[in-house]
């Protein structure tokens, strides 16, 4: 029975894997011929479908599983392994820096992913005492979350409208038509929140069977699982030369994990506040997210040339560091 659980887990992650990386080619293609930009595109098209397995497994969990702390675990637990695929692209690049090739775009993306963080940080911490929200159908902490995505969403487009674009003349895209691309993507999407929603059923029986808290296997085992796009479409955005793409696709995620994903979370959990039945555990995930996104932002306003090659491997070493650490601590105190 649990080898089966385990085959299941595995061909639905290597579907997600697959559907990805059609999605960075139909997205950077979209980027080219619309003249919206890779970074814009990378956090509102990219982003948006590399989170749907968070959204799916979130809803599901809640609504099929009954289990919203495993919903909870999962968003907060890929915006750590976000992070940690931001580490890891560093470190592959063995004679140059990852972070030092992507534009300023990245760190508003960045500084409002580290707010969006702090909020639904903010709501985990106030809802581990018995509030007079506890019974309300939606909290109003959702609501400013939700309020903080759609203003992070208009602040992302002006900054990127007001800035270079992707040359719509670029012709490297010359055969490809913009309709067949986005085609592709929404295909490609849907096979994504599929895939997502059997993960999620298939995961909570093996977090049973393993006897895991429903905390750590959330925050661990299926956060690496559903951010299986990002870093598929990080890698994929990396081999194309667009770096832009691939930070944006992975703060972009981390924003729409936050602001969206946690705020239908809060709606699909019909039975009083959702921040009010989650562990207090994801208050240091919360934390955690927030400081090593500080790292990448900073990072990034260093500039490419301005850091040193070894420095830059030294920041990714920390972030893997700081993953393992948020790991550890989920495990013995989740």
């Amino acid at each position: 029975m649990l080898i089966f659980l385990w085959i299941q887990l595995a061909f639905a992650a290597t579907i997600i894997v697959i559907a990805a990386m059609f999605l960075t080619r139909a997205s950077d293609v979209i980027a080219v011929k619309t003249g919206l930009g890779r970074s814009f595109v990378g956090v509102v098209l990219l982003a948006t479908a590399t989170s749907l397995p968070e959204l799916g497994t979130g809803i599901s969990s809640i609504s099929i599983v009954g289990e919203p702390d495993l919903a909870a675990g999962d968003a907060f637990g890929s915006n750590l392994f976000n992070l940690l695929i931001v580490g890891l692209l560093e470190l592959l690049w063995w004679n140059r820096t990852f972070l030092g090739q992507v534009n300023s775009s990245a760190v508003i993306v960045g500084m409002l992913a580290i707010g969006v963080t702090v909020l639904a940080t903010l709501a985990v911490q106030l809802h581990s005492t018995p509030t007079p929200f506890d019974d309300w159908f939606l909290s109003p902490v959702s609501v400013g979350v939700i309020g903080f995505f759609i203003v992070a969403m208009y602040v992302i487009y002006r900054n990127e409208a007001s800035g270079d674009t992707v040359a719509t003349e670029d012709m490297q895209y010359a055969d490809k038509r913009l309709s067949a691309s986005f085609l592709l993507y929404g295909l490609a999407a849907l096979l994504v929140v599929g895939a997502a929603i059997w993960l999620a059923t298939v995961g909570d029986f093996i977090a049973d069977e393993m006897g895991w808290e429903a905390s750590f296997m959330g925050t661990q085992f299926l956060a690496a699982a559903t951010s299986l796009p990002e870093l598929a479409t990080s890698y994929a955005a990396i081999r194309i030369n667009a770096p832009e793409l691939a930070i944006s696709n992975l703060l972009g995620s981390n924003i729409f994990n936050m602001g969206f994903v946690l705020f239908l979370d809060d709606v699909a959990y019909t039975n009083g506040a959702f921040w009010a039945v989650i562990s207090p555990i994801h208050v240091v995930t919360g934390v955690l997210a927030v400081l090593m996104t500080t790292i990448v932002v900073l990072h990034i306003r260093s500039g490419a040339g301005k850091v040193s090659l070894t420095f830059s491997k030294a920041t990714s070493v920390l972030l893997v560091g700081m993953y393992a650490t948020a790991s550890f601590l989920v495990w013995r105190l989740g």
